[in-house]
């Protein structure tokens, strides 16, 4: 089952760049400090903190006062949210609320045809695709061949310069997803292509994966 999904592409956490360069130095090293991400961005430390408020007001990034046994103010420390190790009450909550609508969605349509996976992972799909609308994107949802086609992508040509750091930030995000709904589906990568604004996420199936 194909489900297409109408959305207007708008003001999202990941439209600015520097919003994108500021998480993704934190998904490759959780537990960084301001000082750390400034001398990695060269950006000023309010402009940081202000980034950093819209990502953990999205669900996309964690908080949290170190640990000290000496004197001194502690640091904060900023991690991504990964639905596992780093949890997100907001991303918790969005988890759940997208569980909830697409269950409302699904009794009201009452659809003929049966739904390809079991309901775990049709939540997990729930949560995915809001997630995706909420940062600009259009999805199309192939149940059965279980990709995610974002084609064509929203920030192909307004930050192609940076397509790597974009495509690794929102992958991870989209994995940080689907382990917080939890269910079997992950992400297993972008299928590949020459054209920039192709963008077709695939998916896997615990129960199909093989050792």
């Amino acid at each position: 089952m194909r489900r297409v999904s109408t959305v207007t592409v708008g003001y999202s956490a990941i439209s600015s760049y520097s919003r994108v360069e500021i998480l993704h130095l934190i998904q490759e090293q959780p537990r960084r400090t301001i000082g750390e991400l400034q001398e990695a961005t060269d950006l000023h430390p309010n402009t940081i903190r202000e980034h950093l408020a819209r990502l953990i007001s999205d669900g996309f990034v964690v908080a949290e006062k170190e640990h000290r046994t000496t004197r001194g103010r502690p640091r904060v420390l900023y991690s991504a949210a990964d639905g596992d190790a780093t949890r997100s009450a907001v991303q918790r909550r969005k988890v759940r609320d997208a569980a909830q609508r697409g269950d409302l969605m699904r009794r009201v349509l009452t659809l003929d045809v049966p739904d390809v996976l079991e309901t775990r992972a049709l939540h997990q799909i729930d949560a995915l695709v809001e997630e995706l609308e909420d940062e600009g994107f259009d999805p199309i949802i192939d149940d059965t061949a279980l990709t995610v086609d974002l084609t064509p992508c929203a920030h192909a040509t307004a930050q192609a310069d940076h397509r790597e750091v974009l495509c690794s930030v929102h992958l991870s995000l989209l994995q940080g997803v689907l382990t917080e709904a939890g269910g079997p589906l992950a992400v297993d990568g972008m299928r590949s292509s020459c054209d920039p604004s192709v963008c077709i996420i695939q998916l896997l199936h615990a129960a199909t994966t093989h050792d």
